[in-house]
């Protein structure tokens, strides 16, 4: 006859909390990061915790939130885009200069701007893919292209006036939502946006094959991966991506020639904060998501501190060399 030894509940418990513990290091920082941040704001700011300020937050956050998730498809395969926030003005001048005040040239501009971002794209596509120019170099060029190209056209101002129909979708909300009150259009906009992202990136071959590319595009090569096809495809995405961006922020601010201005760096520092690695073959739509919304309540967090516009600048700095440190730390330590 055979006796069974009860473990004593010490070490059950103990076991229990190990492997709390192995789930807690599989979330990523981002999110954390941006619960503190968001309690911060909220502490000196109770208005943000509230439906209305949670939507204002998403109605800012959107354009941000948007090139982020472009910007990830490109950082992911190994690249820059560093043309997006020159993309973004284009986008808003240049719609500004198409309607002109008029409600029925709205989407006549809005097709022509996503017919100009995909041009952009593939241009980038072509000179990073097939010219073997690295991202960094042709998408600078692009960007100042693109920003010279929109400024001769539109005279060097601003010119003409954006319509109430498109400007509704930056700034317009739903209302009478249940349990909300009101949801921002540029709400709609970006789960619509990030729910086709998920799906190419997390539930295609194409994320995975943007993984490849990035983590070894010889290796990719030989596994059969058309890797200029695409890296085309990934600038394609991220111009896109800018286009959107630029009709929430054209929306949300009006016609301005510097609207766009360092929103390339931002989606980059979005995606960093968000744990995507800057040489490729690591990142996630869902990780480089709340890094935008981590990086936006941040500046949220530090206006509200007073610190001038320098100091904010340094700041945000230092937390971005933190967040590339520790990733590349992580990375060292998971081969």
């Amino acid at each position: 006859m055979t006796t069974q030894v009860k473990k004593p509940a010490s070490s059950n418990l103990m076991g229990v909390l190990v492997k709390i513990w192995a789930w807690i290091r599989k979330i990523p920082p981002v999110y954390p990061i941006f619960l503190v941040v968001a309690f911060g704001v909220s502490q000196l700011n109770p208005n943000f915790a509230t439906p209305n300020g949670i939507m204002a937050f998403i109605r800012r956050a959107a354009p941000l939130v948007i090139l982020a998730m472009g910007q990830l498809f490109v950082l992911a395969s190994g690249g820059f885009d560093l043309s997006q926030g020159s993309v973004v003005t284009l986008t808003i001048i240049g719609s500004s200069l198409i309607i002109y005040n008029n409600d029925e040239y709205t989407y006549l501009a809005i097709a022509i701007m996503f017919g100009i971002g995909i041009v952009v794209g593939l241009v980038n596509g072509f000179v990073v893919a097939y010219l073997k120019v690295p991202s960094l170099i042709a998408t600078l060029g692009m960007l100042l292209l693109v920003k010279g190209g929109g400024l001769y056209w539109t005279g060097g101002a601003p010119k003409g006036y954006l319509s109430e129909a498109y400007r509704f979708i930056g700034r317009g909300y739903i209302e009478n939502v249940p349990l909300i009150g009101r949801f921002p259009m540029s709400g709609v906009v970006l789960l619509v946006v990030a729910a086709i992202l998920i799906i190419l990136f997390h539930k295609t071959n194409l994320g995975k094959q943007i993984l490849a590319i990035g983590d070894n595009s010889q290796a990719a090569r030989l596994s059969g991966v058309k890797v200029r096809q695409v890296r085309m495809i990934a600038f394609i995405i991220s111009a896109t991506c800018s286009i959107i961006a630029g009709i929430l922020v054209g929306g949300y601010g009006g016609s301005s020639i510097t609207a766009g201005e360092g929103m390339e760096l931002q989606s980059v520092s979005a995606a960093v904060i968000g744990g995507v690695v800057l040489l490729g073959g690591k990142g996630s739509v869902y990780d480089a998501a709340f890094g935008a919304l981590t990086l936006e309540a941040m500046v949220s967090l530090l206006n509200l501190l007073g610190l001038p516009k320098p100091y904010r600048d340094a700041v945000q700095g230092l937390i971005i060399i933190g967040a590339v440190a520790y990733s590349e730390l992580r990375t060292r330590k998971h081969e």
